[in-house]
């Protein structure tokens, strides 16, 4: 009866423990993952993912917005970022001519602008242009805020905004709550290779909105190196997991599938495999030193 009533307890403990562990992380794909021949339209490329099992898509540019939500409210899946440039030269447009009506018609869908900042005089890195770059930044998060939306920083490889260094320095700048930063596991290993990842995510964390992570070797330099299939390679995402767990981070998490070849449904189909064998791990492992 003791040994009964001690079970019990248990299984009660238990069962609370893992009730009042947060959900993981909305995985979703960024949309260069998922358009082939065989997946060209919103709706076909929209019920893969619901079949898959992943959270939503990424896309890039402004064009087809109301295509894409409708196919994504059928399978009740999400547009989590909308992947857009700004350009930091002073004689060029700002931002491409569709973004206001884009960032009208996801009003009230808790989406990011995913927003690269480009320049072809100034120097990858560069803080000279920061007096535009944050210009245009709050320009977008005004038009943001009004739909309910927020601006996530995207740092890319040989642009303005290179290292997550630069968007954390661009978003404290811009001193808006709607302002964040994005952290890219491509990006980062390609600028800075496998070092200072605590440090790194420590400085995004105050800004941190969303993540990408995809398979990579760690010593990698060129793109077929450090970006692959999530379960090729030797970068240790448990690691990286671990980490965002230990801060609290519960934004999404994209898959970066630029460039990588074969069928993607397979490639997709392997990733999510993949994840779903990290988060099991994840659920397993105690949490990072912090």
């Amino acid at each position: 009866m003791r040994l009964a009533l001690v079970l019990s307890v248990a299984a009660t403990l238990f069962t609370s423990a893992a009730l009042a562990e947060p959900p993981a992380n909305p995985f979703f794909v960024l949309s260069n993952g998922v358009a082939d021949e065989k997946h060209a339209t919103p709706e076909s490329q929209a019920a893969m993912l619901a079949e898959l099992g992943f959270d939503g898509i990424g896309p890039s540019g402004t064009q087809s917005i109301p295509a894409m939500l409708a196919a994504l409210d059928q399978h009740k899946l999400k547009l989590h970022a909308l992947y857009v440039g700004a350009n930091v030269d002073p004689d060029q447009p700002k931002y491409e001519p569709g973004l206001p009506e884009a960032i009208g018609q996801l009003k009230g869908r808790d989406t990011f602008v995913w927003l690269y900042a480009r320049s072809s005089k100034l120097k990858p890195g560069s803080s000279d242009g920061d007096v535009r770059a944050v210009e245009i930044v709050r320009e977008i998060a005004a038009m943001a805020e009004a739909s309910g939306l927020k601006v996530a920083l995207y740092p890319h490889t040989g642009f303005y905004v290179e290292s997550v260094q630069d968007a954390v320095r661009i978003a404290r700048k811009a001193d808006r709550p709607s302002v964040g930063v994005t952290f890219n596991l491509c990006h980062w290993l390609k600028v800075e290779g496998d070092r200072n990842l605590e440090l790194r995510l420590e400085e995004a964390r105050p800004y941190l909105f969303v993540v990408t992570i995809n398979g990579a070797d760690s010593g990698g330099t060129d793109w077929n190196r450090l970006i692959q299939p999530l379960d090729r390679g030797d970068f240790d995402h448990l690691r990286l997991l671990r980490i965002l767990k230990a801060q609290g981070f519960r934004g999404p998490i994209g898959l970066q599938c630029y460039a990588v070849p074969g069928d993607k449904r397979e490639n997709l189909e392997r990733s999510m495999a993949a994840w779903r064998a990290l988060q099991a791990r994840l659920a397993e492992a105690s949490p990072a030193p912090q």
